[in-house]
């Protein structure tokens, strides 16, 4: 079990306050989420610019690292992913702390495989020579993302979400086959930074929609941009738990794929 946070948005934002000072912030969150489990094994952030991320992680509590606000504070983006970790597979190490990233894609999982030790070989075998040699560490999260990468790249005709929905599916089946008792927890989120895909399965996942930058609760209403937004501004914030308390959060249904388009649009499909 873990907690993530993405945000993507047709205008960049600062979200310090999503991050570290709201009510149920990623970092309240960390140290005890709605079911009163800590995730202190780990946190990391990526930011995308478009053309590539830049991410930092900690094999370390986000509550007792000062680097992670530092980091949030910084954040002016468009394109952001957010992980604290609570660890089932893996030792806890940087290579094993989320997001994830290989060229121009950024990558965070909350869940857990279970059957993911009958499954990595078979995993292996599905993922291209290339995505196998990208895989630093021992996590079910990085072989899952190398194994979707891998089937996007291979059908390239295919829309993103498609090769993601075919991806997930084959592994709820495989994991059913080899292990049927065993947990699957697959929320994802995959984004390149212009079009985000994710998957609701196994675990909570809420989101908010913003047809205007959100007044921050915590700063009397602070807007948090350079300049003047555009008019036709959208964003969307997709979290483990809800972040903020004055705006209405959604529950995604089981068993959603949703994918958020370059302008910040969110559509949502089933797997």
């Amino acid at each position: 079990m873990c907690r993530l946070y993405g945000f993507r948005s047709s205008y960049p934002r600062k979200i310090e306050c999503e991050l570290i000072r709201a009510e149920n912030s990623l970092l309240a969150q960390s140290v005890k989420d709605a079911h009163g489990h800590s995730h202190h094994d780990g946190w990391g952030l990526a930011i995308h610019n478009g053309t590539r991320p830049h991410v930092v992680r900690q094999a370390r509590a986000a509550s007792q690292s000062m680097a992670f606000r530092w980091v949030s504070a910084q954040v002016h983006s468009c394109t952001v992913l957010a992980h604290v970790r609570h660890a089932t597979i893996g030792e806890l190490s940087p290579e094993n702390t989320h997001p994830f990233s290989h060229g121009r894609w950024i990558f965070a999982h909350n869940g857990t495989l279970g059957a993911f030790p009958a499954l990595r070989e078979r995993i292996l075998a599905e993922t291209t020579e290339d995505q196998r040699d990208a895989i630093l560490g021992q996590t079910d999260s990085e072989h899952i993302f190398h194994f979707l990468l891998a089937r996007a790249e291979t059908q390239p005709e295919k829309p993103l979400i498609d090769a993601v929905r075919e991806g997930v599916t084959d592994l709820v089946d495989w994991a059913r086959q080899e292990a049927p008792t065993a947990e699957i927890g697959l929320n994802i989120l995959l984004t390149d930074g212009r079009e985000s895909v994710g998957v609701r399965y196994g675990r909570t996942l809420w989101y908010t929609l913003r047809d205007r930058v959100h007044p921050c609760e915590v700063c009397g209403g602070a807007l948090h941009v350079e300049g003047v937004p555009p008019v036709d501004y959208h964003a969307i914030v997709v979290a483990s738990e809800p972040i903020t308390r004055s705006e209405p959060w959604e529950s995604f249904a089981e068993g959603a794929i949703f994918r958020i388009d370059p302008g910040a649009r969110l559509h949502v499909e089933t797997l």
